[in-house]
């Protein structure tokens, strides 16, 4: 018997990693944007943590709703495919092993080599083969609707309680400082966390995440600041 080699990778983490970090991330974002701009616009404390609180509960659930119609919308897209591979798979197994055979030869095998790998693959799992090498699919990339929108939703929650924190601690005219620079210190955090957890390098994943975030803050602070005089 040949040794069981384990290896960890990341590409298990993909689905919810990604729904996570985007939410956390918009949480932060859209939260300390409307905060600032909010207050940039001359509104009261109580009104400001009000836009806030509102902008929280909104915020998670449109997350949650937009996560789980768009990964529904794939997996119902890899169901199809699946059950129509299911089909041609009854109606002409020889075909489907010269396909089969042909991508293998297109990644390098020898035509017979690749004939005995497809037919072994096919022999202990057909569909699960032609999923896999013909279609893209695998178990730890599927699409996982709930589990997208849930993590979105939290993730995005969390992140927004944290400008919101900073906010309700920090009244008056120290606010918008406040509120801004804790904001892009937790996003620092994050994009440094995502990358960890990804595998990629720290540094750039915070400076792309706080460039993007200062930016939105900064266009949303300024236009509160426009209605505020205009009004």
């Amino acid at each position: 018997m040949i040794p069981h080699h384990w290896e960890r990778h990341r590409t298990d983490r993909v689905g919810w990693l990604r729904a996570a970090v985007l939410g956390a991330n918009d949480g932060i974002v859209s939260t300390a944007s409307l905060l600032l701009g909010v207050a940039a616009a001359g509104a009261t404390h109580a009104d400001v943590l009000i836009a806030g609180v509102a902008g929280l509960v909104a915020g998670a659930m449109s997350m949650a709703a937009g996560e789980y119609v768009s990964v529904h919308s794939q997996a119902d897209t890899e169901q199809a495919d699946l059950e129509r591979e299911r089909r041609e798979l009854n109606a002409d197994p020889h075909a489907e092993h010269r396909e089969l055979a042909h991508i293998y030869i297109g990644r390098g095998l020898d035509p017979e080599l690749a004939q005995r790998v497809a037919e072994a693959l096919m022999a202990h799992d057909a569909l699960g083969a032609h999923a896999r090498d013909e279609l893209g699919i695998s178990a730890p990339l599927a699409a996982r609707p709930l589990q997208a929108a849930s993590a979105s939703a939290a993730s995005f929650a969390l992140g927004a309680a944290l400008p919101l924190a900073v906010a309700a601690l920090v009244p008056g005219k120290a606010l918008i400082a406040a509120v801004a620079a804790m904001s892009l210190a937790f996003l620092a955090g994050l994009g440094a966390l995502a990358a960890r957890a990804g595998g990629a390098r720290m540094g750039t994943g915070a400076v792309r995440v706080s460039f993007w975030g200062a930016a939105a803050m900064g266009l949303t602070a300024g236009v509160g600041a426009l209605v505020g005089t205009v009004t």
